[in-house]
């Protein structure tokens, strides 16, 4: 089983070197690695890439800049093994990533998503612990070991607040195929397309073993959105559209789940003394909205 890397590239040069040396680095040689620049600025990091002389790494440099979601799609159109993962280029795969991901795909080889053991790390590398992944270890499911999980039990603890770290997950290349991420999404084009695929009957492959580093810091996209008050209104178009598949399923606890949003109105609440303090009012309506609207 070949492993495909699909490297979305657009940011720090030192993350980025260190996110394809972790990919170099791995025990099971078995993988392919495709980066995809998306315009960034600076041709350095190309250069060093194209450099480095291995014929399971390919290099490509868009003509435009793509955003997020476009460049996940033309990941996807370049993807040819059964199973692949679009990493950040700011991420760490630890030595074992590829063999524990070639064990899990062998013992759930029908898995549409598979969630490694994460752990996360800062600006620095140092492996720490914020709140929000505090919160993700407490609502995600309990057990040990590789366990599935689908349906409706699935798609309600996902609603609940999203646990996953989309840069380490294994996608089954099938599902990826029969659909495309959103481009009118930035932030949480992932959990829209986890639910897709769950709720079209897919199943999702949870399980310990820790074999990725997830950088959490203050430059992401996710954390610019979060202030601003932009990441939650498309987090209540998700949500709406998630209470309403629920609804026609049949599934009363994951439409409850959908319409409580309680992780992230909590979310919400915690950006919004920011906004407070910088006199947003747009920001400060936005996330009220999230907070307090049904």
């Amino acid at each position: 089983m070949t492993l495909d890397i699909m490297l979305p590239f657009y940011g720090r040069f030192d993350h980025f070197r260190e996110a394809v040396t972790s990919v170099l680095n791995q025990s099971d040689p078995d993988w392919r690695l495709i980066i995809i620049d998306d315009v960034y600025p600076d041709p350095a990091p190309g250069e060093w890439a194209q450099a480095l002389g291995d014929e399971r790494i390919a290099y490509i440099r868009n003509t435009e800049n793509l955003r997020p979601s476009r460049n996940y799609n033309k990941a996807i159109g370049l993807m040819e093994a059964d199973f692949a993962v679009i990493m950040g280029c700011d991420d760490i795969m630890l030595p074992e990533y590829v063999a524990r991901v070639r064990e899990l795909t062998t013992s759930f080889p029908e898995a549409s998503v598979i969630q490694p053991g994460v752990e996360v790390i800062d600006g620095e590398g140092a492996v720490y612990e914020p709140l929000a992944d505090r919160i993700k270890a407490r609502i995600r499911f309990d057990g040990y070991g590789a366990r599935s999980f689908a349906g409706e039990e699935l798609v309600t603890s996902l609603l609940r607040g999203n646990w996953t770290y989309f840069p380490s997950l294994v996608w089954n290349v099938k599902e990826l195929k029969s659909r495309s991420f959103r481009t009118d999404l930035d932030v949480v084009q992932d959990l829209s397309m986890l639910l897709s695929i769950f709720f079209a009957g897919g199943s999702l492959v949870l399980d310990d073993t820790i074999v990725f580093q997830y950088r959490r810091h203050a430059t992401s996209l996710s954390a610019k959105t979060g202030p601003d008050g932009s990441k939650f209104i498309q987090e209540r178009t998700v949500f709406a559209e998630a209470a309403e598949e629920a609804t026609k399923h049949g599934w009363s606890r994951a439409r409850r789940a959908a319409r409580t949003r309680f992780t992230s109105r909590a979310n919400a609440l915690s950006e919004l003394p920011s906004a407070l303090k910088a006199r947003s009012m747009p920001a400060t309506r936005s996330l009220s909205r999230h907070i307090f609207g049904s």
